[in-house]
């Protein structure tokens, strides 16, 4: 059975429960409650129990106490998967995109998500999904636009002269009853 990890001596179980009791983040502050059980003696059992976590979760956190302080036991949101997309690749779908596509080369007239797909396997033979590619031109800034459906063989004149308009100024209405005789 190794020896368990031992903890930094800069801290007291006193110092880590005042810092508990500030944490405005809850994980922080069971993670630290579960270190100051270590602080006081008490076995590695008890403060995994305290912490509601299994011994080695708890060595984790040991270790990252040690290495960060308090801070260490702040976790933020999981860094995640790298992006497919490096910034040459970005920068060359920010000129595609901003030319646009040239109908005799790429055979059509705007370009969607499964055309960019394809020229970016193409070119660069990267395979990515729509979902992913939709989310990193979203993150450039860009947004997916349609265009609103619209008859061929509609006149705007004529769309103009049929809108309604409100009389150019207010007036005070007439009257509907006589006065009343005195």
């Amino acid at each position: 059975m190794a020896a368990a990890v031992g903890l930094r001596a800069d801290y007291t179980a006193a110092q880590v429960r005042a810092l508990a009791k500030a944490s405005r983040h809850a994980d922080q502050t069971r993670r630290l409650l579960a270190v100051a059980e270590i602080y006081d003696g008490r076995s590695r059992t008890e403060a995994a129990r305290v912490g509601g976590v299994g011994l080695q979760t708890l060595r984790d956190w040991v270790l990252a106490f040690n290495v960060l302080g308090p801070d260490g036991l702040l976790r933020g949101k999981a860094p995640g998967n790298p992006s497919i997309l490096k910034d040459t690749h970005r920068q060359a779908l920010t000129k595609m995109l901003e030319k646009g596509p040239d109908p005799a080369v790429h055979g059509i007239v705007r370009w969607r998500l499964v055309d960019l797909m394809h020229w970016l396997f193409e070119t660069y033979r990267l395979s990515i999904s729509k979902q992913t590619l939709s989310r990193e031109l979203q993150a450039m800034g860009y947004a997916k636009l349609s265009a609103r459906p619209r008859h061929h063989a509609q006149d705007g004149k004529a769309l103009e002269a049929f809108k309604k308009t409100s009389p150019p100024v207010w007036r005070k209405s007439p009257p509907t009853k006589p006065p009343a005789k005195p």
